[in-house]
């Protein structure tokens, strides 16, 4: 399994949502955060605001959602978003003890 954190522009994020839900990725967590990128925000503010989007999938899917984060927010321009992909070892449905890949579905 794999976490994809992606920051996005705030008004990309809902066509990355809507395109992902279409492609049976649902289950998310988003948030808005501040942030800057190499190029050090826009003055004068020092920190533009984003989303932060995370999803945990099994290592088969990651490549697709990378593809669908990217088809869906990227203009060409600085500031339109970083995405890490990082190991996660477990997940855990509290409601039923479900582990593992079966936790995501």
């Amino acid at each position: 399994m794999k976490k994809v954190e992606a920051i996005l522009r705030p008004e990309d994020f809902e066509g990355v949502k809507r395109a992902l839900k279409q492609m049976g990725f649902v289950a998310l967590t988003a948030y808005p955060v501040k942030g800057r990128g190499v190029q050090g925000g826009i003055p004068p503010h020092d920190m533009l605001p984003k989303m932060k989007l995370e999803i945990v999938v099994k290592d088969e899917d990651v490549e697709r959602v990378l593809d669908i984060i990217i088809r869906n927010a990227r203009r060409g321009i600085p500031g339109d978003g970083k995405i890490f992909v990082i190991p996660v070892n477990d997940a855990i449905r509290v409601r039923t003890g479900e582990r593992g890949n079966e936790a995501l579905h």
